[in-house]
């Protein structure tokens, strides 16, 4: 019941319901916090993306010869520069080009 706090209506007071809710909820949370990593390696692709197209590169051609170079950034930090220091990646993607 402690876990049901703030729970709507029934599921907050009534011991069977409230006790298949948290269950539920707890599932979810296990689940969810996989999917939240494959969320943000897509968020970071498209951003990624965005700023490679800027600069007249498509995401793929950005990333293989991002590795032909050796250059290991990984894409958290990529679409940190992308979005925040658009002149350091500008300098990155003519590095790779």
């Amino acid at each position: 019941m402690k876990q049901a706090k703030g729970y709507f209506g029934r599921r907050k007071n009534v011991l069977t319901v409230s006790k298949n809710a948290v269950e539920k909820g707890l599932c979810y949370a296990y689940r969810d916090r996989r999917v939240k990593k494959r969320t943000f390696r897509a968020l970071w692709i498209q951003r990624i993306n965005a700023a490679c197209r800027l600069e007249g590169m498509s995401y793929s051609k950005f990333m293989g010869a991002l590795t032909k170079k050796g250059i290991e950034i990984n894409r958290k930090v990529l679409a940190d520069l992308a979005m925040n220091h658009p002149d350091a990646f500008k300098a990155i993607v003519k590095e790779v080009a």
